[in-house]
Parts: structure tokens; C-alpha cells; sequence
């Protein structure tokens, strides 16, 4: 009608600003909540794996045993002797400190990552990794690791490097971080690849801080003395499984 007043338009209740920033905060929510749930299901799969793969590794380790008991019986039997494969992996520790080192020794425990006394480390054995550890043989013991020493070292003495600093291995998340691209994503991975000297050995070493380890409980017979002469340098075989489990 043209005698009715116009009625001013009337003016939202709540500013339109504040409605856009509550549909964002809604929404950021709603992916947090997505976010959390795929996180938990990645995590849950994670674990199932993680599971699968050491009792994997258990049957393996357990056939290999009974292949080489096996083996020895039949040779036992036929009044013969098995000599088992040499080992491809050592440990190797340093033990003499740097006074008087020739620059080729103190360039071999460099590559090795030996800078301090009692630092270890996994070695792949070869032409070349062998000939090094003949050049440094009177500073440092090494020798055959069994996968009890491997385990107990990774386990007790495991140190990851991080962005060039020494973290503890205590969580799965930061080897997978590191190594997920290698299918590498938990502590039983690592002994395995480690233990059976994998393709991806030189990756999982480098990950590894260098074992920094104890003097030996009941301390060094002599130093200078190679160990098949009763002292304590060179190559141990077998025997270095017995110091490490004085030195861990």
C-alpha cells in the first residue's frame, strides 16, 4: 500500500564473520577426527605387522639352527667333520687409545667410526673391510657376532642418528621415519637386516650411532698382546660373544 511504511531490513543476530569462522573451526575439527581415526587404524596395522614379521623372523632363525644341527649329525655319522660358512658380518671394538697411531691406522678407525676407546661398531666382512681391519688390528677386537649379542647390543646400546644427534631408540615411529623406505619399520627389522647382512646394510649401520660400551667386567688381560697369544687385539672369532656380554 503507498500509505504503509517501509520496515528497515532487520540485521543478522550474529555477525557473518563470526558464522565463517565457526564453519572453519567445525570443519577443522571434523579433519582432526578423520586425521585421528586413519592415524590409529595406520598404527593398529603397523603393530599386526610389526607381529607378523618377528614371528617371521623367529621361524627363520630357528630353521637355520636345526639346518646347521642337522648338517653336523649327518657329518658326525659319516665320521666326518661340517665347517660352517664364514660369518659375513663382525663386530668390531677399539681398545687403545691415539698416542702413536700411524695416519693409515687413524684413517681406518676414522672409516670405521672408532673414535673413542670402547666404541663398536657392525662391519660388513670383504676383500677390502678385511684388509682394513689388518691395518688396525693392533688397536682394536672383533670377531663373529651371534644374534643374541646383535639383539642385546640394538636393544641395550642401540643409539639412532638423527639430524646428526644421538637419539634413543625408543620408539618404532622414528625408524620408520628413517628407514620406512627400505621396508624397514621396527627394532626386529634392524637386527634381522644387521644379523643377516641384508641389501640394506650400509643403510641400517649408518642409522646407528656407534656402541659406546663399558670396559669389560674383570678389565683387559694385555693390550698389547694379540688375543691367540693370550692378549686382547685382533680377531676373536667365536670368542668375542663372551666380551660383549662383559662390555654391554
Amino acid at each position: 500500500m503507498a500509505g504503509e511504511k517501509k520496515t528497515a531490513p532487520t540485521l543478522p543476530k550474529v555477525p557473518e564473520t563470526l558464522l565463517k569462522k565457526r564453519k572453519q573451526n567445525a570443519e577443522a575439527r571434523a579433519a582432526r577426527a578423520r586425521a585421528l581415526i586413519l592415524q590409529k587404524k595406520k598404527l593398529q596395522d603397523t603393530k599386526r605387522e610389526i607381529f607378523k614379521r618377528a614371528e617371521k623372523y623367529v621361524r627363520e632363525y630357528k630353521r637355520k639352527e636345526q639346518d646347521l644341527i642337522r648338517l653336523r649329525r649327518v657329518a658326525r655319522k659319516h665320521k666326518n667333520f661340517y665347517v660352517p660358512a664364514q660369518s659375513n658380518l663382525a663386530f668390531v671394538v677399539r681398545i687403545r687409545g691415539i698416542n702413536g697411531v700411524h695416519p693409515r691406522v687413524r684413517k681406518v678407525l676414522k672409516l670405521f667410526r672408532l673414535r673413542q676407546i670402547n666404541n663398536g661398531a657392525f662391519v660388513r666382512l670383504n676383500k677390502a673391510t678385511i684388509n682394513m681391519l689388518r691395518i688396525a688390528e693392533p688397536y682394536i677386537a672383533w670377531g663373529y657376532p651371534n644374534l643374541k649379542s646383535v639383539r642385546e647390543l640394538v636393544y641395550k646400546r642401540g643409539f639412532a642418528k638423527v639430524e646428526k644427534q644421538r637419539i634413543p631408540l625408543t620408539d618404532n615411529a622414528l625408524i620408520e621415519k628413517a628407514l620406512g623406505k627400505y621396508g624397514i619399520i621396527c627394532m626386529e627389522d634392524l637386527i634381522h637386516e644387521l644379523f643377516t647382512v641384508g641389501p640394506h646394510f650400509k643403510q641400517v649401520s649408518n642409522f646407528l650411532w656407534p656402541f659406546k660400551l663399558n670396559n669389560p667386567n674383570g678389565g683387559w688381560r694385555k693390550k698389547g698382546n694379540h688375543f691367540a697369544e693370550g692378549g686382547d687385539f685382533g680377531n676373536r672369532e667365536e670368542y668375542i660373544n663372551q666380551l660383549l656380554r662383559r662390555m654391554v
